[in-house]
């Protein structure tokens, strides 16, 4: 993973915000997310993010996180979302008869 994020968070308020979206995201867990640039994507956490420390292009350091989500249509398909564009998560039923 890169250690480049395009925004990075050095508010604790907004920094707690960025961590209060980490325990809807468990592993395994169905989601759909709506974004700020008005996107919605569905699809299975790969993996619970963290937040972590990453660097801006200007070289100022700061938090943010990433969330590796499988495509819900095709699991194949990865979404690469940065925890910052998050705007909304709604949970889906997990699947049953498997």
């Amino acid at each position: 993973m890169s250690r480049t994020a395009p925004r990075i968070h050095t508010d604790p308020a907004r920094i707690a915000a960025l961590e209060a979206l980490i325990p809807r995201l468990d592993g395994d867990s169905r989601v759909q997310l709506m974004l700020d640039d008005g996107r919605r994507v569905l699809g299975t956490v790969a993996v619970r993010p963290t937040i972590q420390q990453y660097r801006d292009e200007a070289g100022d350091e700061g938090s943010n996180g990433q969330l590796r989500l499988d495509d819900l249509d095709t699991p194949a398909q990865q979404h690469n979302v940065w925890l910052d564009e998050i705007v909304e998560i709604r949970d889906l039923p997990p699947v049953t008869g498997r």
